[in-house]
């Protein structure tokens, strides 16, 4: 089946905003007196807020997650000022709206954090459509986003292919039924992207471009 639309995360996909949550949740589960391991926290990056809260505060989520999701909030506007597109993510945008696929950001960061990454990536013009955190009640890995972006781009799941750097995008891509291409832009390695279910792993957007017809067509 020919690909009618790109479905891309934006997070750690196209920007370079992975660590910057890290960061931004570290501080905040220090400062609700519940520190976690920044390894632990990278682990759980891309997965729906209120998850990562229950895998990281466990019994403690409903208490502190909150707070510590409104410390995150702040943190993370602060860090995010300076966020830059990785490498090679302008041109790729670029070269699927060229090549006539609709270019969708399927994510569900909030509208808020979703302007600050449109703004960093400076390619609306070729944007078809996307989603935000509020058009779903929970995001990945369950599929709601995808499909909600599936819909909104007129096109069956056949006729698109998803773009993401963690293993909560390909879950939520597989049980959605699109094919997710996946990238180490975002830090986890190959093999984890493989094992969830990836058809291909690229390092970046730069490294898909190069590989283009043999991934996306």
């Amino acid at each position: 089946m020919t690909t009618r639309a790109v479905l891309f995360d934006v997070d750690g996909t196209l920007v370079d905003s992975n660590y910057r949550h890290v960061h931004a949740w570290s501080q905040a589960f220090a400062l609700v007196g519940r520190p976690v391991d920044a390894w632990r926290i990278h682990a759980a990056i891309g997965m729906d807020s209120g998850l990562l809260l229950n895998e990281l505060l466990g019994e403690e989520a409903a208490e502190l997650g909150p707070r510590a999701q409104e410390l995150h909030g702040r943190f993370y506007a602060e860090a995010s000022r300076d966020l830059r597109p990785l490498n090679g993510a302008r041109e790729l945008v670029k070269e699927v709206a060229r090549r006539g696929h609709a270019v969708v950001l399927a994510t569900s960061a909030p509208e808020d954090e979703l302007a600050t990454l449109r703004d960093a990536l400076q390619v609306d013009e070729f944007v078809s459509l996307s989603t935000s955190s509020e058009d779903v009640g929970t995001a990945k890995p369950e599929p709601d986003i995808v499909r909600v972006a599936l819909t909104r781009a007129g096109v069956d799941a056949c006729e698109a292919v998803f773009i993401g750097d963690s293993r909560w995008d390909v879950e939520a891509a597989a049980r959605a039924g699109v094919k997710c291409v996946a990238l180490r832009s975002g830090g986890t390695g190959a093999l984890e992207l493989f094992n969830a279910g990836a058809f291909f792993v690229w390092d970046d957007p730069a490294d898909l471009l190069a590989h283009y017809s043999e991934t996306l067509e």
